[in-house]
């Protein structure tokens, strides 16, 4: 029998513990994950400072998941891996074989080099249970909280403060909350849904300098604070790739079966840069569905099955204080709009081809957009009039609704 290993705890790991019980029921599963606890739905850090969840529900696989799957969990973190002799060694010393490996280590806050971080007493990153077991120790009703980044992890954390803490400052370099995301449009409606509920917002400045519980921002503004939290992005963990020359770009590079380019080792997640369908050209995928898939695809492939995984684009789902924004795909096209309100559609299409849209407000049947993009559907083989005001399978043809619906219509 095979011994498979899995470096990383994270939902990645847990696509790939499927993938290979799928194929595979009986050879042992190596689990290393140095976060020190199981799985869990990293999503959900916001919601359980808002009391709106707990740990328990926060699980991703019940308790006995691992059990179940013959799974030994060894909670250290992975020190370097020998390809010659298929063995990873552990911060304990310990060496533990593989015939297939996994990398699914995820990615590490980015936090530059500021003069005085180090004067800070109360600062925090926000990507993890213990980051937000130890930020929500740390607030109290009065608490005056700076928050560095207006992305998707930053704005999540303003939420889930929202309402427990004296006041909260967002700034960004950016001039524009969710850069990466949603246009100056988009992001504006957003960014004003925020200042609703109380949280502040410095476009266009960031912090320089600090000293103590003072920041010196790049417009010469000084802003006081009690709680500082560094949200500006996120870096891949790639050295165990990097470090015995296999390829690497902003992260692990793998093909649409999740190998890399050492042989016997695969990668998943947020540290694997895979096959975007929506830009034909591989890149880092960071949702959550997507390790999943990525994970579930390498887990087959390890166990000696044979998958493919060419139809994985990029998606973003968030909302904040109930208005939702979706995004999918790549913005490099034609542009479509279609606006009702507060709620706001953008359809981007290339070549024929549907290969991106934005959303805000009324998100519904998003997923007839996502599907139009994964099967890359030929535009003229739809009704995409009807599409860009009301999405419904009767813009389809019937053939590709027969396809679709399984022989049903």
């Amino acid at each position: 029998m095979k011994q498979y290993v899995i470096i990383g705890g994270g939902v990645a790991s847990v696509g790939c513990i499927e993938g290979i019980r799928s194929i595979d029921k009986e050879s042992k599963i190596v689990l290393v994950s140095g976060e020190g606890r199981p799985v869990y739905c990293r999503p959900l850090i916001s919601y359980y400072l808002q009391g709106k969840t707990d740990l328990e529900k926060m699980k991703y696989r019940p308790d006995e998941f691992y059990t179940e799957n013959n799974c030994e969990i060894l909670y250290e973190k992975a020190e370097k891996i020998d390809p010659d002799e298929h063995s990873v060694t552990l911060s304990s010393g310990k060496k533990i074989s593989y015939d297939a490996l996994c990398i699914a280590t995820g990615s590490t806050p980015f936090i530059p080099a500021f003069e005085g971080i180090e004067s800070v007493q109360s600062k925090f990153t926000f990507m993890t249970e213990d980051d937000a077991l130890a930020l929500e120790s740390a607030v109290k009703a009065d608490s005056r909280v700076l928050i560095i980044g207006a992305g998707l992890i930053g704005l999540k954390c303003a939420e889930g403060l929202s309402g427990r803490v004296g006041s909260i400052t967002v700034c960004d370099l950016a001039t524009r909350v969710l850069s990466s995301i949603l246009d100056d449009e988009c992001a504006s409606v957003m960014q004003a849904k925020l200042e609703e509920n109380g949280i502040k917002f410095l476009p266009g400045d960031s912090a320089v300098k600090f000293d103590k519980n003072t920041a010196v921002m790049k417009s010469g503004k000084e802003i006081d604070f009690d709680v500082l939290v560094l949200a500006l992005g996120v870096r891949p963990n790639i050295s165990l790739i990097s470090d015995i020359g296999g390829s690497t770009g902003r992260g692990i590079i793998v093909d649409t079966s999740m190998r890399t380019s050492v042989p016997d080792i695969y990668a998943a997640g947020d540290c694997a840069q895979g096959y975007d369908a929506s830009l034909g050209d591989s890149r880092i995928l960071a949702i959550l569905p997507s390790a999943v898939m990525q994970g579930g695809c390498a887990g087959v492939n390890m166990a000696g099955g044979s998958q493919t995984l060419n139809d994985n684009i990029p998606m973003n789902a968030i909302g904040f204080f109930g208005l939702h924004a979706l995004s999918a795909g790549s913005y490099d096209g034609e542009m479509f709009e279609y606006k009702d309100g507060q709620n706001i559609k953008r359809l981007f299409v290339k070549d024929g081809h549907l290969i991106g849209f934005m959303m805000i407000g009324d998100i519904r049947s998003a997923g007839i957009y996502t599907s139009l993009i994964r099967n890359k559907t030929p535009l003229d083989s739809v009704d995409f009039e009807l599409l860009k005001k009301n999405p419904s399978f009767s813009a389809f043809s019937s053939e590709i609704r027969r396809k679709k619906l399984g022989g049903v219509v």
